[in-house]
């Protein structure tokens, strides 16, 4: 069974067609990830699906069977209704059918002639099949379920939703949506408006369903905990891959490779070819020229590599601070409620500290504090010898809107021309007339691109960034992270990006109400340590790892948990070279004509290649925590 297919679609608003002859078909119970750079079109092609839009050309056919939902982003409700009132209302088609049931059941019991009482049996056999399919029974709980997992407190469930937040208000949508369980889900950044927990939970919920879905999301971590197939929107095409974001990324460079080496190979061809007709068309071999023409004519050319650029980023050098960068003592914060309190912490020269919290916990608050933009209700702030901070603010509120980009990242009291802001902002992939707009006409994303931009030209040693990654693309998010691994100074950095604090942190606070833990690794490290149980402490950690020297005592630290059995480094060095030196030979293999015309043998070595990737991607981890066991 086919839930939906798409058939050649086209969609124009300028001259280039935003899709160019997007097709591909969506199977029961699949989780596909739709991924493409800003403005490729995602959000089109879902609102074309959901008929919420007309395509130019191309056919959508779904089975006649087959519910299909989308993911509202403007809410209508009935004014005065309770949150958990209209949450119900999603229901109202099970509950319709329950009381059909019932009507059924009443007249079963009351019929008595023999026919009637048959036809009555089948309608409420096939009433009570259709009610256990769709887990029609203990619809409060139901409901009760999906609000609190959403991250509602029983104590909203009466409020009348008018007075709901923008936010709230969003996530009582994506609720709605999920109790009418419809065979396809059609998802355009789901996880939008929910912390962590609650996309925890989503994550859950959408990997444990039965429905099909097709979701849009910037969540790396999200789309790998769920999604099975993804598909890449670029250029107006659709490219298939099989498995979750991971998969798809390395799926996506090893067939740029293969991609690129074709296509090099072809032109380097063409080019010889061209050149033999060029000195032999008018000769003794003009024959052969002649031929060698008419069958470049018919040669089918191997398109261009389907890269997607990703800007380059980058943060000039740093210069050398003290050894303690920051040190937080007893720091809190309240306004009508307490944020945080007897905050206490150090960081220390070139570590990428992430902080990790729910929504509301004070996470922004504690950064403006630490730049100087808020006042704390007590405590002290200390930065330390040489220390010049950065200070990337998520509302983007730096970049004077009026100014054109070119003028805007400008840092006051430097020499700075204007080829070099333009180089500048070229790394961070704008160019052309984008760099003499004013920033307000720019895109989110673009404006994120610019702030960044700016923050590169302080020249500053201590980065302190609040949610960098949003409105950035996946291609972005990426150059960013390598940019941050680069970096020769500090970061301290808010994100709810479970995949970006797994790439950059190498320690994490965990900021909640009258608490906080500090954990040394990265998320999937406080991940381990809530699952053991060692993260309960107020302290979980708080020692550095570019020094062994002990750490002031400031809570109960966690016992160290080894994730690989113990093996010496030179052995796992000699298994690196060993599996190396094959992929190398994999990767040769994949080129040759031969197994290019195998469709078979090119499936084979490429699952080989990504066994071998996936084995030294482990076995450089196992290097990393042998070497310092060993020290």
């Amino acid at each position: 069974m086919i839930v939906l297919s798409v058939n050649s679609i086209v969609k124009r608003f300028g001259p280039e067609p935003v899709l160019a002859g997007v097709s591909f078909e969506v199977r029961p119970g699949e989780k596909i990830g739709l991924v493409g750079p800003n403005g490729a079109g995602k959000t089109t092609l879902l609102k074309i699906l959901a008929g919420k839009e007309e395509a130019d050309a191309g056919q959508i056919e779904r089975h006649a069977s087959a519910r299909m939902e989308y993911l509202e982003q403007q809410p209508d409700w009935t004014p005065g209704r309770a949150l958990w009132d209209e949450a119900m209302t999603a229901l109202d088609e099970l509950v319709a059918l329950g009381r059909e049931a019932e009507a059924v059941a009443h007249a079963l019991s009351q019929a008595d002639e023999p026919q009637e009482h048959a036809q009555l049996a089948r309608r409420y056999d096939r009433l009570q099949h259709e009610l256990q399919h769709r887990d029609a029974y203990h619809l409060d709980h139901k409901v009760d379920r999906v609000l609190e997992g959403l991250g509602f407190d029983r104590d909203s469930f009466s409020r009348p939703v008018e007075q709901l937040s923008g936010g709230q208000q969003n996530r009582l949508m994506l609720a709605k949506l999920l109790l009418r369980q419809p065979d396809l889900m059609l998802l355009d950044e789901p996880s939008n408006h929910l912390d962590i927990e609650a996309t925890e939970w989503l994550e859950s919920f959408l990997a444990a369903t039965d429905q099909a879905i097709l979701v849009v999301s910037h969540d790396r971590y999200f789309l790998d905990k769920v999604t099975n197939r993804t598909l890449e929107l670029f250029q107006g095409i659709v490219d298939d891959y099989s498995g979750n974001f991971s998969a798809y990324w390395g799926q996506k460079a090893e067939r740029l490779k293969v991609q690129s080496r074709t296509f090099e190979k072809q032109q380097e061809l063409i080019a010889k070819t061209e050149d033999f007709i060029r000195r032999n068309q008018y000769g003794q071999k003009h024959a052969q020229a002649k031929d060698r023409e008419k069958k470049l004519a018919r040669i089918e050319r191997v398109a261009p590599p389907r890269e997607i650029a990703a800007p380059v980023m980058g943060f000039p050098p740093a210069d050398r601070t003290g050894d303690i960068v920051l040190r937080v003592e007893g720091l809190a914060k309240s306004y009508d409620r307490p944020l945080f309190a007897d905050l206490a912490f150090d960081i220390q020269r070139g570590q990428r500290w992430g902080i990790l919290g729910p929504n509301g916990s004070g996470k922004t608050t504690l950064l403006r504090c630490i730049v100087g933009q808020t006042e704390p209700t007590a405590g002290r702030i200390i930065l330390g010898t040489g220390v010049r901070p950065g200070y990337y603010d998520q509302l983007l509120s730096g970049l004077p809107g009026e100014l054109p980009v070119v003028e805007a990242i400008r840092p006051p009291r430097k020499e700075f021309t204007e080829p070099e802001r333009r180089s500048l902002l070229a790394r961070f992939g704008l160019t052309g007339d984008a760099v003499f707009q004013r920033v307000d006409s720019l895109s989110g994303g673009e404006r994120s691109r610019a702030a960044l931009a700016q923050l590169s030209a302080r020249d500053a040693n201590f980065l302190v960034l609040d949610e960098p990654t949003n409105h950035l693309d996946l291609w972005a998010c990426d150059a960013l992270e390598r940019s941050l691994a680069e970096f020769e100074g500090t970061v301290l950095f808010v994100s709810h990006d479970r995949y970006f604090l797994n790439r950059v942190a190498d320690h994490l606070l965990v900021v909640e109400p009258q608490r906080f833990r500090v954990i040394e690794g990265n998320y999937d490290t406080y991940l381990h340590f809530v699952r053991e149980g060692l993260a309960g402490s107020r302290a979980a950690s708080n020692h550095s790892t570019k020094t062994k020297k002990p750490a002031p005592a400031r809570g109960e630290p966690a016992k160290r948990a080894w994730r690989f059995p113990y093996r010496k480094p030179v052995e796992i060095e000699a298994e690196i070279i060993e599996r190396e030196t094959k992929l190398a030979e994999l990767h040769e293999a994949l080129v040759q004509p031969e197994v290019l015309r195998d469709g078979r043998r090119v499936k084979e070595i490429q699952g080989e290649i990504d066994e071998q990737e996936a084995a030294i991607k482990n076995l450089y981890e196992h290097w990393e925590e042998a070497s310092e066991r060993a020290s």
